[in-house]
């Protein structure tokens, strides 16, 4: 009874997003106690306190982008867009369009990509003025996304789920992705 209930929240999940969900299928098929194992990393992604939700999204992006610039990215993309980021943002964060980006997402961008690329005087400043403005649990809400959302495609490529990179759309037109190569 309770794969029947999950395996229907993953089609109305794949559905709503246009989402492959066989790694998740996998997962489920190789017993309840993985699933549930992997499904705590969706609350650990979805903590947000104290960020604004473009720093928050910008950071969720950018750590998606390092891992994967393919269908997880789309979701997180399509998810943002759900949750109000504007299309002109989201595609300013595409883009690493620093002029066309809110400043709260441009900090929550740079914060992520700095901890990436582990440019330690650069997340060291950009942390500082994180915690300046969001204070501990905006940071920590950073953190949090940021690792989890790389999680998910690292499993994906694991268990033969992985996709060579796709175009990104942000209201139905293709967005660059234009930080990929300069912070990947």
């Amino acid at each position: 009874m309770i794969r029947w209930f999950l395996n229907r929240q993953m089609n109305a999940y794949q559905r709503e997003f246009n989402y492959d969900m066989r790694y998740a299928r996998d997962i489920l098929d190789a017993g309840l106690g993985a699933f549930w194992a992997f499904s705590r990393i969706l609350s650990i992604s979805s903590y947000r306190k104290d960020a604004p939700l473009e720093a928050w999204y910008a950071a969720k992006i950018a750590a998606t982008i390092a891992a994967d610039c393919g269908p997880c990215t789309q979701l997180v993309v399509d998810m943002a867009a759900r949750d109000g980021v504007s299309t002109a943002n989201l595609r300013a964060i595409l883009a690493n369009d620093e002029q066309a980006m809110t400043p709260d997402a441009s900090l929550g961008l740079h914060f992520a990509q700095a901890v990436i690329a582990r440019d330690l005087p650069k997340a060291d400043a950009l942390r500082t003025e994180v915690m300046q403005r969001w204070g501990r649990r905006g940071l920590v809400s950073l953190a949090l996304t940021m690792a989890a959302s790389r999680v998910f495609p690292d499993v994906k490529y694991a268990l033969g789920h992985g996709y060579a990179c796709t175009l990104v759309r942000v209201a139905g037109a293709t967005a660059p992705l234009a930080h990929k190569e300069s912070h990947a």
